[in-house]
C-alpha cells in the first residue's frame, strides 16, 4: 500500500472512531437519570447524569477492546473519547485531568468486574460498579442491581450495534473455522 493510500485508511479509521465515540456521548435518558437520583445518588441528578455518561463512554470502549475487527480500533476509540473530553462543554474549566481520573477510574472497576472470574453474573458484578461509584458503597438491593444491569447491558449492546454500524461485521467463509483464515486468506 502507497503513503498515500495509508495515510486515507488511517484517516478513515479515524474517522469511523469518531463517528462511533459520539454514539457514546449521547445524554443518559432523563428517566434514568432521575431513578439513579431516587435510588443511588440521593436526588443529586447532577451526580447520577455523571455516572451514568461515564458508564455509557466506558462500556463503549470495553466493548470496541473486545469486539473490535482490528486490533487498532480500542486505540483509536481511545483517543478520540479523550479528544472528544476535552472539547466536552460539560467538563468545567480546569476540571480536565479530573474527568480523565474519573472516568479511567471507571472504565478500570467496569474492565475489572467484566472480566472478573466469580459466582455472581457479569451483569449482577457491572451493576455493582455503577451503584459503588453512585452511592460510594456496595449495594445490596436487588432491584437496584437489576435495574442497574439491565441500564448496563443496553449501553453495551447499543456500544456494540454502534462499533458494527461504524466498522463493519466480521465476514468469514462458511467453510473454515476462524483459526484457519490468516489475514484474510485461508491456509
Amino acid at each position: 500500500m502507497g503513503l498515500l493510500a495509508e495515510w486515507r485508511a488511517e484517516r478513515d479509521r479515524r474517522q469511523r472512531a469518531a463517528t462511533f465515540v459520539r454514539v457514546l456521548y449521547r445524554e443518559p435518558d432523563a428517566a434514568d437519570v432521575l431513578w439513579l437520583a431516587s435510588s443511588a445518588t440521593a436526588g443529586d441528578t447532577d451526580h447520577a447524569r455523571w455516572e451514568l455518561r461515564y458508564a455509557r463512554r466506558a462500556m463503549g470502549m470495553l466493548v470496541a477492546r473486545r469486539d473490535a475487527l482490528d486490533d487498532r480500533t480500542a486505540s483509536l476509540v481511545a483517543h478520540e473519547l479523550v479528544e472528544a473530553l476535552s472539547r466536552d462543554p460539560q467538563v468545567g474549566s480546569g476540571r480536565m485531568s479530573l474527568a480523565e481520573r474519573q472516568l479511567n477510574d471507571r472504565l478500570r472497576a467496569y474492565g475489572d468486574a467484566l472480566t472478573a472470574r466469580a459466582a455472581e453474573p457479569t451483569g449482577a458484578r457491572l451493576a455493582r460498579v455503577l451503584v459503588t461509584f453512585a452511592t460510594g458503597r456496595d449495594a445490596a438491593d436487588p432491584r437496584l442491581l437489576e435495574r442497574a444491569g439491565a441500564l448496563l447491558a443496553q449501553y453495551m449492546d447499543e456500544a456494540n450495534a454502534a462499533l458494527r454500524d461504524a466498522f463493519g461485521v466480521a465476514s468469514l467463509p462458511e467453510d473454515l473455522p476462524p483459526s484457519a483464515v490468516v489475514q484474510g486468506r485461508a491456509r
